[in-house]
């Protein structure tokens, strides 16, 4: 209900399909008064290029994404990534109790490290370049949950601070690729990309428990499949092209006539 009340419609996006005045109201809506009065005369100036492949049907920029080659082969990755990010998301804290460690000591330390990978992803996110920060955050979380498997006494006095780098790689990844994925898209078929990378994520916490519960019950080490899991699928970062400080287009034409234009070798004439 307060999303509803206090939270504004996209101007972008009412701009791409073509609903001018709302996406004008809209802007007059949140710009100081002394230069609200600025902005229907340089909405007059501007031309736009209405998305063409809006047909009303709530899957069609779903079908687009796929028919698309160019925009399947950035989806496929990160649906992926985003399915090992949710398996270690949310399966991960399911496995402390099997941990040789204060079980609420360590549900709050892990609650706490949340708080700095958000803020160093708030704070960086700028200097960062996407893709290569998903693939070493996946590669670092990786490697810890791996580490968290070992048996042997020297390692079971570090599981808590292997965990706690794991889990914090983890959450890092995520939020990068959750950045990344907005960047990737333009705007007429980014909330339908942004929707299905979630429900990777979510696809991936379902086999959370499942491998928990193995490990209890038959003693394999669900901190090492998680390890595997994330590592691998963070490989698929490298099929993904850069996005840092690049433009962000707003049609499926746009993006395309910017990628050939790079495959030209005229640079990022768009940013």
């Amino acid at each position: 209900m307060l999303v509803h009340f206090f939270v504004r419609e996209s101007p972008r996006w009412l701009f791409v399909r073509g609903r001018k005045e709302e996406a004008l109201a809209t802007l007059k809506s949140i710009a100081t008064p002394s230069r609200s009065s600025c902005l229907t005369w340089s909405f007059s100036e501007v031309s736009f290029q209405e998305e063409r492949w809006n047909n009303g049907n709530v899957f069609s920029t779903i079908k687009i994404l796929v028919q698309k080659r160019w925009a399947f082969r950035r989806l496929l990755p990160v649906l992926v990534i985003g399915f090992g990010s949710g398996m270690v998301y949310y399966g991960m804290p399911l496995g402390l109790g099997n941990l040789s460690f204060n079980l609420y000591l360590s549900v709050t330390l892990n609650a706490l490290a949340e708080i700095p990978s958000s803020l160093i992803t708030m704070l960086l996110i700028g200097k960062l370049n996407r893709k290569f920060y998903v693939l070493a955050f996946t590669t670092l979380s990786g490697i810890f949950s791996i580490m968290c498997a070992l048996k042997g006494e020297v390692w079971t006095r570090f599981q808590i601070g292997l965990e706690l780098v794991y889990f914090f790689s983890a959450c890092t990844a995520f939020d990068i690729l959750l950045i990344f994925t907005i960047e990737l898209f333009p705007t007429c078929v980014r909330n339908s990309a942004t929707s299905l990378v979630r429900q990777a994520v979510v696809f991936g916490g379902v086999f959370g428990p499942m491998l928990v519960a193995t490990e209890r019950r038959d003693g394999i080490s669900s901190y090492g499949v998680f390890g595997l899991v994330i590592g691998c699928c963070g490989l698929l970062a490298f099929c993904l092209p850069e996005t840092r400080g690049r433009a962000i287009c707003d049609t499926m034409d746009e993006e395309e006539h910017k990628e050939k234009a790079i495959c030209n070798g005229e640079g990022d004439v768009l940013a």
